[in-house]
């Protein structure tokens, strides 16, 4: 795992972070076979930078976080493209929530899931069998969400998978250091609570927005 816990400064917004997070990938630049898979909606506009630094293909990767009942910015777990779903199952155990109640929230993100593949792209996504996947998100709290990536990921038979973030838990990103190949944090601070307090900018990131940047470096939806 590379990070620089030294470096305690906000971002400016998304795409700062991302030409930071493009600097620490440079030996990555110019391969023909890396493409970075941004999880939308915050981690496109990071992606963008990154894709556009290292001379890459850039796609989404998409991934819904399943939040807890009544408290839904805490995660419970994921779904990824591919019909993977990771769950936490200590967190769900030792919060009573019944089977019914995750099974149900299950079903309400894949259908989000679902909207924003077609909004997103039409057809198949880029091809990441023997290549060097990068995916990419606006940062790491629990992990679960990159981690369910990382999991639907190695399913289509990428060469290495590399996870990179400007900024992260220390916990989440020695979680996800131990499911793939690299995990690139370009900040780790000593206290973590959320990662929106990392940017100065953390406006929430618009369909319209990934669709255009999508656009920008030919993948995604025709105009």
């Amino acid at each position: 795992m590379r990070t620089a816990p030294e470096d305690l400064r906000p971002f400016a917004d998304r795409r700062e972070a991302g030409r930071e997070l493009a600097g620490r990938l440079h030996a990555y630049a110019g391969r023909g076979d890396v493409i970075v898979l941004a999880l939308p909606r915050g981690g496109v506009p990071v992606g963008y930078e990154v894709a556009r630094a290292l001379g890459a293909g850039l796609d989404v990767f998409l991934v819904r976080k399943l939040g807890v009942p009544g408290h839904r910015e805490l995660a419970m777990g994921a779904l990824a493209s591919g019909g993977v779903r990771v769950l936490d199952e200590a967190l769900i155990d030792h919060l009573g929530i019944p089977p019914d109640a995750v099974d149900a929230i299950t079903r309400e993100e894949q259908a989000e899931l679902e909207r924003r593949e077609s909004a997103y792209r039409h057809g198949a996504g880029l091809d990441v069998r023997g290549r060097l996947a990068i995916l990419v998100d606006d940062g790491l709290a629990t992990g679960s969400t990159m981690k369910a990536a990382v999991r639907a990921v190695r399913q289509l038979e990428p060469s290495r998978i590399i996870v990179a973030v400007p900024v992260g838990s220390r916990e989440a990103c020695r979680d996800l250091a131990r499911v793939a190949d690299e995990v690139v944090c370009a900040r780790v601070p000593p206290q973590f609570a959320a990662v929106g307090q990392w940017f100065r900018d953390f406006a929430q990131t618009t369909d319209a927005e990934v669709q255009s940047l999508l656009e920008a470096v030919g993948t995604g939806p025709p105009g």
